[in-house]
């Protein structure tokens, strides 16, 4: 599975977010209480939805399954004009992506595996402090093997040594 590498122009995000970890892995909780509140979003830029993990800079250095981080659960909008009680307005910096096309559960870790742990190592890139998100078009079906969605790994050049 090679990834396209993209340059991602800034993305305007309003939705709901939470805090969790791998270990307390709460983000089924987070998309319930937003999917009933999306129609609220007004000036959507096209119908995907955007989950995005923003992780503490050095996450995967010393990786535990109890580190906390924040996870949103979105929508892509054209301004922030409008921005629902109960929601916030979140903006994706514009930076370099290394876009995977993804088909399985999404809960399955092996895609994840492959990404950071042979993906990227032998790569020209290294992980890069910005958000990872994950653009879930009409492809996207929660729970069944053959959902299909954009995973998106924020990258920078290695440096030449």
């Amino acid at each position: 599975m090679e990834p396209k590498i993209v340059h991602n122009p800034k993305r305007k995000l309003i939705g709901q977010r939470m805090q969790m970890s791998f270990a307390r892995y709460t983000a089924a909780d987070l998309w319930k209480g937003f999917m009933p509140r999306l129609k609220e979003i007004e000036n959507r830029s096209d119908a995907n939805l955007i989950s995005v993990v923003i992780y503490p800079e050095n996450h995967f250095d010393n990786f535990n399954p109890t580190n906390l981080f924040e996870r949103w659960a979105a929508a892509q909008v054209n301004n922030f004009d409008a921005v629902p009680s109960g929601m916030e307005a979140f903006l994706i910096p514009e930076g370099w992506y290394a876009v995977f096309e993804y088909r399985g559960m999404a809960s399955n870790p092996a895609v994840f595996e492959y990404i950071f742990k042979r993906w990227l190592p032998t790569s020209d890139f290294n992980l890069d402090n910005r958000p990872h998100f994950e653009v879930l078009d009409h492809r996207y079906r929660n729970n069944d093997p053959s959902s299909e969605e954009q995973i998106w790994i924020p990258i920078r050049p290695k440096v030449a040594r």
